[in-house]
Parts: structure tokens; sequence; C-alpha cells
């Protein structure tokens, strides 16, 4: 493998829409259009979200994981398992990409810099010690729901609007999602994390009461969204008759496909949550 490749799958491009999708929410919301008011800005923070802090992230993950990966079959053909790279080479890739992150998330504003500066310290303290937040349970869904719920969108929304015009009430959905999203896969590395003596949220609950947690999380998410419907803040109200057809199908989705989670399952939950998704974005351009 050439050490593009290498760098490349360490950057894992099936995470870049993870934040790729709340952030262009995010610059709908704030733009009212589909295409983004500032195209060249928009391109910048695109890279930034997308490869570059993922890059970063998920190096840094990657140094502090390796016992818990080893044991992960998910993780096999990760660079670092397989011996392609070293430790060195990977934390010379972190300190390269994170300051790329920086670099190039200038041109798009302060404010910008400012919270990817933020994402990748969370990334940090998520990864590495002392405080290593993957094996404080609840931490670990925290700080993962904060930065795709909620700081990926309010990213999306700064490329052309100030970021404390950000609405709360879309971050509050957003998080309640990403959270509900994120507590399964906490059970998918169950045997992997116990084994190597990460206490994650699935870890130190078990996976049954991260099912309820998960499943609990999910309804928040969509109460408080037909919520907004109804009161017409943030989310138009022209959805509400769609949400609430749609609620019982994405609660039937969610209780089945993540009471025995794997990947795939999680895959296509994610297709379900696309179809609210789309039809919120075309709500707010209508």
């Amino acid at each position: 493998m050439t050490a593009a490749t290498l760098v490349i799958a360490v950057s894992r491009p099936w995470f870049w829409p993870v934040s790729w999708v709340p952030a262009y929410l995010g610059t709908v919301l704030a733009d009212r259009q589909w295409f983004p008011a500032d195209p060249p800005r928009a391109l910048l923070a695109l890279l930034v979200l997308g490869p570059l802090v993922w890059g970063a992230v998920l190096a840094q993950n990657d140094l502090h994981d390796l016992t818990s990966d080893r044991a992960n079959p998910r993780k096999a053909t990760a660079p670092l398992v397989t011996g392609a790279v070293d430790h060195r080479t990977v934390r010379r890739w972190y300190r390269r990409m994170a300051l790329a992150c920086v670099v190039v998330a200038l041109p798009v504003g302060p404010l910008f810099v400012l919270g990817v500066a933020g994402v990748l310290l969370l990334g940090w303290a998520y990864s590495a010690p002392p405080l290593r937040l993957k094996t404080r349970p609840g931490w670990d869904v925290a700080v993962n729901a904060l930065v795709v719920g909620v700081v990926s969108p309010a990213a999306g929304w700064s490329i052309t609007r100030a970021p404390w015009d950000f609405p709360w009430q879309f971050g509050l959905i957003g998080l309640l999602f990403a959270a509900a999203l994120y507590v399964p896969t906490t059970v998918t590395d169950l045997p992997a994390d116990e084994g190597a003596g990460d206490r994650t949220f699935a870890v130190r609950f078990g996976a049954r009461a991260a099912y309820v947690a998960g499943l609990t999380l999910w309804a928040a998410a969509l109460v408080v969204s037909v919520a907004c419907a109804a009161a017409d803040v943030v989310v138009p109200r022209s959805t509400l008759t769609g949400q609430l057809v749609t609620i019982p199908v994405l609660l039937a989705a969610y209780a089945i496909l993540t009471r025995r989670p794997t990947i795939p399952r999680l895959a296509v939950l994610s297709l379900f949550f696309a179809i609210p998704t789309a039809g919120y974005a075309l709500a707010v351009v209508g």
C-alpha cells in the first residue's frame, strides 16, 4: 500500500458523512437553499469536517486503542493492527492532520477555527490518557453526541451565519439522535472493549441497559422534533403530519435493529433515519 492509501485507511472514509450530513443540514437551515451561499468556504469546511478532522481524531484513537482493536474483528484490517504502519508514523500523521485542520479552517472564519480546535481537543480527551473519556461511561456517549449532533450542524450553520444564532432546539434534537445512534456501537465493540479493560457505556451498564438507553434517547429525539414542528420552531409545521406517520416506523426500526446491533444493522438504521432527514431538508428549503 502507498502512504496515501494508508492515510485514507486511517481516516476511514465511511465516517466522513457522519459529520458531513449534519453540517449540510446546518447549512440548509442557515441559508434555506440546497447549495451553500458561499461555495468556496463550504468546500473548505467540507475538507476539514471530512478527511482532515476524522483523520486526526481516528489516528489519535488508533494510537491508544491498539489492545482492544487487536481483539476486535471489525478492526482487523486497520493499518496499525496489521503492522502496515507503526506508532511513530501514525503519531506523525496525527500532528500533520491536526495542523492541516486549523490551517484549512482559517479562511472559513476564526470561530470555525475555534470549533475545529475544540473537536480536536475532545478527540484527544476521548482517546488519550489521562482523561480517556472513552473509558468513562456516559462521557463516551456525550462526547460523540456533542461533536456529531451539535458541533457539526453548528459548523455548517456558521459558514454564513453567526454561530451564536444557531438554534438550540436543533442542537438538542441532533444531540439526542446522535447519542441514540452511538450507544449501540458500544455494544458491537463490547467483547473487545471488555477484554482490553475499557469501561465503555456497554461494558459498565451491560447490553440490555444500553439498548433501553438508546431506545429512550431515540424516542426523546422524536418527541422533541414533533414538539418543535407543532410550535413551528426550527422544524417546519408542514412536517408534523409526516412525522406522526413515520414515528411508529422509526421506533420499530430502532427497536428491532439495535436489539442485537451489528455494523450492517446500524447502517440499515441510518437509511431509515435518512427518510425524515430528507423530508426535513425539503420542508426547510420549500
